[in-house]
């Protein structure tokens, strides 16, 4: 029995079951969730504050112009008239009026910070985090007769905020609610390299 039981252990060691360079769906599974905790934020690209839309950005249907109003609705940001410079090319700058919003407390518990690399931070207006449901695939990628390269298929869960239930919400946020709605059914790409220490995704923070 002893015998048997060491052979058992020995033959496991030698194949690296479940090891992070493994190509099987556990050590993706690991990469994935790994990839997905450093960058699964779903964010709105409104990284300064405040947010001042003018008269003709009003006019024109901007996409502050859209949103901005919503989230004021929601409470998430309040607005006041203001005035500001304004850039006019090859010309001086001249002062407009503007509606200023800034993030009320409400608003300032979705704007996070966020590192976008090893070396860079930025906060930005978020909406919600995607956590992974399952790895669904993979496609391999070889150089040098060895694998090197991976892209994996997956789909994945959400935590989205409360405010993104509201209806006017999702209409001038649609990709947002695209990807509320793409929950555990919609598939999505990450592509990997294979490191040293198991598998990691090619824009990683690592």
């Amino acid at each position: 029995m002893k015998k048997i039981s060491l052979m058992v252990l020995l033959a496991v060691t030698m194949c690296g079951c479940g090891g992070r360079n493994e190509v099987n769906r556990v050590s993706f599974t690991r990469a994935m969730t790994r990839y997905l905790d450093q960058r699964g934020e779903l964010c709105l690209a409104k990284y300064d504050w405040p947010i001042d839309v003018t008269a003709q950005d009003f006019k024109a249907g901007t996409r502050d112009a859209v949103q901005m109003p919503v989230l004021e609705k929601l409470g998430l940001v309040n607005s006041s008239e203001a005035s500001a410079e304004k850039k006019q090319e090859d010309a001086p700058a001249i002062t407009v009026a503007v509606r200023r919003y800034q993030l009320t407390e409400n608003g300032k518990k979705y704007y996070l910070s966020r590192r976008i690399s090893a070396q860079k931070q930025v906060s930005d207006f978020c909406a919600a985090r995607l956590k992974l449901d399952q790895v669904v695939s993979w496609e391999l990628g070889q150089h040098d007769n060895s694998v090197k390269e991976a892209t994996v298929i997956y789909t994945y869960q959400v935590e989205a905020a409360p405010w993104t239930n509201d209806a006017d919400a999702r209409r001038v946020f649609p990709a947002v609610a695209r990807v509320i709605e793409g929950a555990g059914k919609a598939q999505l790409r990450e592509g990997f390299t294979l490191a040293p220490d198991g598998w990691r995704a090619k824009d990683s923070l690592d």
